[in-house]
This record gives structure tokens, sequence and C-alpha cells, in this order.
């Protein structure tokens, strides 16, 4: 679920990101809204998806891209503001487009701090998951309520434990994939 909820908040941000970030005040405001989501408590969020979207999968699914999109967003707007101007430039002046230098100069200059906003996106909505099990999601976190549960017996602490390791070791192994993602797609003239 993690991973979908990545997929799908990599390309909403990263399109709201190459839609706002050479206009200051769309650029504002979607930050701002983005920003906003991520102060919800999660709690509270998926209370208020019951209504909407009912129990299982779909309400976690929802939250968890709602709360990845920060990171993507502003990452994508940093990362392609950073692009030197004279680059830009430099392949205007060769005759590329303003499309042709966004997906062969801008894009892939910018790909490392995009792909820094996915990680961070990635390893805050991991813990964010397991709690999804309180609107009956998928995951971990039924480890860890079903531990609560049963507060006082001897079966509860393995629980609770058992599902926060799971949840740490899941978030070291998304972080390694990152890397190796980084390290295959980044040239090592731009890391």
């Amino acid at each position: 679920m993690v991973a979908q909820a990545i997929a799908i908040a990599t390309v909403l941000g990263v399109v709201l990101g190459l839609a706002t970030f050479r206009t200051d005040r769309p650029r504002e405001m979607v930050l701002a809204v983005t920003g906003a989501f991520l102060t919800i408590p999660s709690l509270a969020l998926f209370a208020l998806f019951i209504p909407v979207f009912g129990l299982g999968t779909r309400p976690v699914l929802v939250a968890l891209v709602m709360y990845a999109l920060l990171p993507i967003v502003r990452n994508t707007i940093v990362g392609l503001r950073g692009v030197d101007p004279a680059v830009v430039e430099s392949a205007q002046g060769m005759g590329m487009s303003r499309v042709q230098r966004l997906w062969r100069i801008e894009l892939p200059l910018a790909w490392p701090v995009i792909l820094t906003g996915m990680r961070v996106s990635t390893i805050l909505i991991v813990g964010i998951a397991a709690i999804g099990a309180y609107v009956r999601g998928p995951g971990l976190g039924n480890d860890i309520f079903g531990g609560i549960a049963r507060f006082g017996s001897p079966a509860a602490l393995n629980l609770v434990l058992g599902g926060m390791l799971g949840v740490i070791i899941l978030a070291i192994l998304f972080d390694a994939v990152y890397l190796l993602v980084q390290r295959l797609t980044v040239p090592q003239g731009i890391r």
C-alpha cells in the first residue's frame, strides 16, 4: 500500500510542481494546501474518511497520498527552481522548445532532489500506514492494535513489538531501495 501511495503521490506531486514552479502565487497555494494535509492528525483524518470511503484500504490509501504530497511537491519545485538559468538559456539558444528544455534539461537536473522528496515521503508514510489499521486497513498496524487491545496479556508486548519492528524494517528496506535507485539513475557528476 505504501508503494501504491508513493506512486500516486509522485505523479500528482511532480505534476503540481511542474505546473507551479515558475509562478509565485499558485506555488504558494499548492505548498500551503499540501502542507496543511501534513498537519492533520492521522487518526482524525482516518476517522473523517470513514463516512466517505468506508472501512478498509481505500481511506488509508487516500490519506497516505495526502501525507506524501508535501515533500514531493516541495522538492520538485526546489529542484526545478535550482537548475542553473545559464544551462536553460544555453538549451534555448540551441533551439530547444520549452517542453524539450523541461524534459531533457530541467527534470534530469532536478531528479536527485525529486527523488529525495519521494524518499522522505516514503519513510514518513510507512509509519502512518500502520495507523491505518484503525479503519481496518491492511498492514502491520493490525498487530500493534491487536497487542494494545490485549494489554496485560503475555502476548500483548510481543504483538506490539513485532508490529513496530516490522514497520522499522520496512522503512529501512524502502530507504535501501531509494539508495539503489539513486545510484542507478543519478549520474555521479550530479550526486
